[in-house]
């Protein structure tokens, strides 16, 4: 444990540095937050970042930005092969960039990975003047021109005594055939009172917390497994890929197939 507060606290040392660290350190954090903004890419699998509110779905080929201050701890599930690469830059001049101030999560082109993988020949901090912090800042300043589109799927959280074991039921049964009815009725609550906790607590419906975490669960199942879309598209609750397909494209506007190309 003091290894890891080490770690945590070397990060912002120095507030003008870009620190560089690619060791499987930062996944084992607790709720932190740093005053530089964060790059973490992912390499391989899947990873989660998750906030106080939300969690993130970070798939491979795809990197997630963490604007300063922002409160955060990464999770990765199942794959002992997944892994991040990191990268911490200074933030005295974010305000001027509106990207930097945002949390998002964007897909790695050919040229970012080449120059995230290149930065590895560095570890810890590379300060101005230090040799490579010129390269490692351009990797800083093309991020607001080549990521233009967000992933945006992200799964609220809550400690709501009412409605947290709701979703965790869901979370055991999101395969089967979940209307708000089926659900209410399992706690001994009306549809309307099950249906005002999700607008209220979570501030989106009962219908699009299911669909959420459905291709959340459709995501690690395209990376994790060898199973066919139409195998996916059934366990997660769909009876035909065309359904799934449609919820997959409206919330991360890709089809299943085309994000299946991608990240593979």
């Amino acid at each position: 444990m003091h290894l890891l507060a080490d770690y945590l606290n070397e990060i912002d040392v120095h507030p003008d540095s870009v620190y560089v660290m690619h060791e499987k350190v930062e996944r084992k954090f607790s709720m932190h937050s740093h005053i530089k903004g964060q790059l973490t890419y992912v390499e391989g699998g899947i990873a989660f970042c998750n906030m106080p509110d939300k969690s993130y779905v970070i798939p491979a080929r795809h990197y997630i930005w963490i604007p300063k201050q922002q409160e955060h701890y990464m999770q990765i599930r199942h794959s002992k092969s997944t892994t991040t690469r990191n990268l911490y830059f200074y933030s005295q001049d974010d305000h001027l960039t509106p990207f930097y101030n945002k949390l998002g999560i964007y897909p790695v082109n050919d040229l970012l990975l080449e120059m995230i993988n290149y930065s590895a020949r560095w570890e810890r901090h590379v300060l101005p003047g230090d040799p490579g912090f010129r390269f490692l800042s351009s990797i800083k300043d093309i991020l607001p021109d080549i990521s233009t589109s967000a992933l945006p799927v992200a799964l609220p959280t809550t400690q709501h005594e009412r409605l947290r074991p709701v979703l965790q039921y869901i979370a055991q049964s999101f395969d089967q055939q979940l209307t708000l009815e089926s659900v209410s009725s399992q706690f001994d609550l009306s549809p309307r009172t099950l249906s005002r906790l999700f607008t209220n607590i979570l501030d989106m419906s009962f219908v699009q917390y299911l669909q959420t975490l459905r291709v959340v669960r459709g995501i690690e199942m395209i990376l994790q497994t060898n199973q066919t879309l139409s195998e996916i598209a059934y366990q997660t609750g769909y009876s035909s890929i065309a359904a799934f397909s449609k919820v997959f494209y409206q919330l991360t506007n890709k089809r299943p197939s085309s994000f299946q190309q991608d990240v593979h």
